[in-house]
């Protein structure tokens, strides 16, 4: 649009010209970013997001309202929009489907109208609008998807319905309007906020066929940019930026409630923080707030990955804007935001819709940076509930044991991702074994010990927690031996429930079953030859998973075999996996069972006894491709926490959408500063109640 700006934007790197929309399946986040000035109206920012462990913003937070509101899963999905854009439309189509309908593509608005299929991220194009616009305000009105005014990049009145059929004729806007949002209560959508060009439009418009416009309401705090939802009949603006007086240019924090039955607008509250250009949007029957830019900043963990700086500046001096992965829980009743969660890549001016039970949010900018991500949002009480400490957490109401590796340290987190312990440590007992590549680390005995093995230091320990004393152990410090007392790399050692201590000891290819007092109760394979042949025989066993029929659930990484065997050796069943190399494989079901394929990029994998793969994760590139994962496991959130050993982080993936939905930990920056990880090699969940849900059968 040809009007005064209310900012200039300095963006940080070259100009990309992109000549057409094209979305398709991409594998990888691009950053693409574009160098200009902008005006009001068609402000844009241009680059891939690029997922970081972000140190998560301190905030005061409401208590929940007297009825619980469930926190989300938020999500970044593995696959991508070829080229970012944002400020676009995008509403609910048939099947897995969303419409995609013009946008920001770059510095240019499009007119492409695209079939985005959230299954897969499969696009095809579907047709264009008349004239190419962003900033638009978009509906579904009688089976067709409706664009309201927007930018050309002039101001526009006009409207525009696809599929284009008759009657033909829409009617247009009382005024230019763009920078607005549409939300719609049974037949009727109501257009919301946005600026004429040369001033706000306070007016609540309400049309119910596209054609006719009625102003139901005249809003106290006009704004350009507000998130705005529906719930009984009312409709909240949250947030915008303001477009006079002292604030013009920068968001503001007012909450402001619509009632169209009485054509009453009043401010009833006010957010957390200034917030212009985020997403609101009704699930489950709860209003969840997502993203946006503020002028409070977000830290990032050593300032890798997406900066949240949105490197803005004011004319006469106002602050600089940021922006947020923040995701907020509305109570209408007190009026408060309760924090329910975090976006896995911060964006504002995304576009994002309600398609089978989930929020999509498709593209937007981050910081500079104008992205091609995909996210998703789904309420979920395993997740907690909103306004609770750690709200989204893929872990809530437990607390994660991290065996980091490359570190030579065990880090418990909380579900704020905090460090609460660490081993070892200045106010620990004396490391009288010197702590060293701890491969593997469990809870047992309810949380309160843990059992570790340091592969390459030939030990298993067992720790007690919180104390960090070492009440028993194995091995002899960097002594290999086949001797009784002496291992070669240990891997997963666990402790039964009567006591004795199972261990793979991969390169004396056999399973041992030690006793408390350091006798062998049992030997698989005899350490003759590393190969498939049990009981005497086993080929660099990696696994020994304990069952709850007392068995043991063995992975083999010479001819990637997985076996149920018993611990005197009777083997009850064996299967030669079409992987490269099997690691730690874990029962998840009568006859179904979970493995991590230890290769680049790396697997997950769902099988059972008769050999056939159910499942298969393999992301091959950009922020879902694992390297190396070692140990992957179902949550009790249903979510699969792997440790990506030679990516540097944690990651929890959900299986339905294969989203990305928590990681701790950069891929590729390893470190020891809270939020990084140095090959993490094992991990284990303890609940609150010291339950052990991702492995019952130990002790």
């Amino acid at each position: 649009m040809t009007t005064r700006p209310t900012r200039t934007r300095t963006i940080r790197s070259q100009r990309i010209l992109i000549r057409r929309l094209g979305l398709v399946l991409g594998l990888t986040v691009l950053g693409i970013v574009l160098a200009v000035v902008l005006t009001s109206g068609g402000n844009n920012h241009h680059g891939a997001g690029i997922p970081a462990t972000r140190a998560k913003r301190t905030v005061r937070v409401a208590a929940p309202a007297a009825k619980s509101v469930p926190a989300v899963e938020a999500g970044l999905l593995p696959w991508n929009l070829q080229a970012p854009l944002s400020r676009e439309v995008v509403l609910p189509d048939k099947g897995p489907n969303v419409v995609v309908l013009g946008g920001l593509d770059g510095s240019a608005s499009t007119s492409g109208v695209f079939l985005l299929n959230t299954t897969n991220g499969a696009v095809r194009q579907i047709g264009s609008l008349n004239a190419a616009v962003h900033d638009a305000a978009g509906s579904i009105i009688q089976g067709r998807a409706l664009v309201f005014g927007g930018g050309t990049p002039t101001t526009v009145a006009s409207n525009e319905a696809f599929p284009t059929r008759p009657p033909a004729g829409l009617g247009n806007l009382p005024t230019p309007r763009s920078d607005a949002a549409a939300v719609s209560v049974g037949s009727t959508t109501y257009i919301v906020g946005g600026y004429t060009g040369t001033a706000p439009d306070p007016s609540v418009l309400a049309t119910t066929n596209g054609v006719k416009f009625e102003s139901v309401a005249t809003l106290p705090v006009p704004v350009r940019y507000p998130a705005v939802a529906s719930t009984a009949g009312k409709l909240y603006v949250f947030g915008g930026q303001a477009i006079s007086g002292r604030q013009a240019g920068m968001p503001v924090d007012d909450i402001q409630e619509v009632d169209p039955a009485t054509h009453s607008a009043t401010v009833v509250g006010h957010l957390p923080e200034p917030l212009e250009a985020s997403a609101a949007v009704e699930l489950g029957g709860h209003i969840y707030l997502a993203g946006g830019d503020t002028t409070t900043p977000e830290p990032t963990t050593q300032g890798v990955g997406t900066s949240q700086l949105s490197v803005e500046s004011h004319p006469s001096g106002s602050p600089p804007l940021f922006t947020t992965s923040a995701i907020w829980a509305f109570d209408p009743v007190k009026h408060q935001l309760l924090g329910a969660g975090h976006l896995q890549v911060p964006v504002s001016h995304a576009a994002m819709t309600v398609l089978g039970g989930r929020a999509w949010i498709i593209g937007g900018e981050s910081g500079a940076n104008q992205v091609s991500d995909v996210q998703m949002i789904k309420p979920d009480a395993s997740f907690g509930t909103a306004g609770a400490a750690g709200a989204g957490s893929p872990y809530f109401g437990g607390k994660l044991l991290i065996a980091d590796r490359g570190n030579n340290r065990l880090l418990v987190l909380n579900t704020s991702d905090q460090v609460i312990w660490r081993f070892p440590s200045a106010t620990a007992p004396r490391d009288r074994l010197g702590f060293y590549y701890p491969d593997d680390a469990f809870f047992v005995r309810h949380g309160t010990t843990i059992i570790t093995n340091e592969e390459e230091h030939e030990t298993i320990q067992m720790i007690a927690y919180p104390s960090g004393k070492i009440i028993w152990s194995y091995g002899h410090p960097g002594q290999i031996g086949l001797a009784p007392g002496y291992l070669h790399e240990p891997d997963d050692a666990y402790l039964l429930k009567n006591g004795q201590i199972t261990t793979a000891d991969a390169q004396n290819c056999r399973v041992l079953v030690i006793n408390p007092n350091h006798t062998i109760a049992h030997e698989i394979g005899t350490g003759a030859a590393c190969e498939h042949d049990p009981p005497q025989y086993l080929g660099s066993p990696n696994g020994d998973t304990p069952l709850t029929d007392g068995n043991l659930l063995i992975s083999e990484v010479n001819g990637s075999w997985v076996d149920e065997i018993t611990p005197s050796g009777h083997v009850v069943w064996a299967d030669q996996l079409p992987i490269a190399y099997p690691s730690d494989p874990q029962q998840i079901g009568p006859d179904l069972y979970l493995l991590a394929d230890y290769t680049t990029p790396g697997q997950i994998i769902e099988f059972n006894r008769a050999n056939k793969i159910l499942y298969r994760y393999d992301v091959a590139s950009g922020p879902g491709a694992l390297n190396q994962p070692s140990l992957v496991e179902r949550l009790p959130s249903g979510v699969f926490m792997v440790n990506d050993d030679y990516n540097d982080r944690m990651a929890a993936i959900d299986p339905t959408t294969q989203a990305l939905v928590w990681q701790y930990g950069i891929p590729g920056h390893p470190g020891t500063a809270p939020g990084l990880l140095n090959i993490p090699d094992g991990f284990d969940l303890v609940m609150n109640n010291g339950s052990t849900p991702t492995h019952r059968a130990t002790g």
